[in-house]
């Protein structure tokens, strides 16, 4: 089954895909995996880093009806907003972005799912995420995390 396409247009946006007048279709998991990273789960007072409002733990709105009690969509790596770039950093990205991609081999989308994380840039994470659905075929997606623009959010 096929999902609605999203595109980033910029670090801080994006879109529904069109194809043409219609809208474009997702064959892979690039719209799953984007939403199930870039969504902010809830988090718990203690997972908040110093200095942000301890009455704004966010969260996916759905969350609040899901079929399995707990269940959480998303990932926190909003809660790195503040945070330098070291190797715990990295560690704890790896470590959200395996949490939020849980849920497609507990569901059986994919048979693994690998991370690797690291910084390309002054301010900015790179993601990649290889997927391997229950057929063998690998999918690999690249997605840089920018410090700058989840820091104006946070603020």
């Amino acid at each position: 089954m096929a999902d609605i396409a999203l595109r980033f247009e910029s670090a801080r946006s994006g879109d529904l895909a069109m194809d043409g007048r219609d809208l474009a279709r997702d064959d892979g998991l690039e719209t799953a995996a984007l939403l199930s990273l870039f969504t902010d789960r809830r988090a718990t007072v203690e997972q908040l880093p110093t200095g942000f409002d301890l009455r704004d733990l966010r969260g996916w709105w759905g969350d609040s009806v899901a079929e399995v009690t707990g269940d959480q969509f998303g990932s926190l790596l909003w809660t790195l907003a503040r945070e330098k770039q070291t190797t715990e950093t990295l560690a704890k990205a790896r470590g959200y972005v395996e949490q939020a991609l849980a849920w497609m081999v507990e569901d059986r989308v994919t048979g693994q799912v690998s991370v690797a994380t690291q910084y390309v840039a002054r301010g900015v994470m790179r993601i990649d995420v290889e997927i391997e659905r229950p057929q063998g075929v690998r999918i690999q997606y690249r997605f840089d995390y920018e410090w700058a623009g989840q820091a104006a959010r946070a603020g």
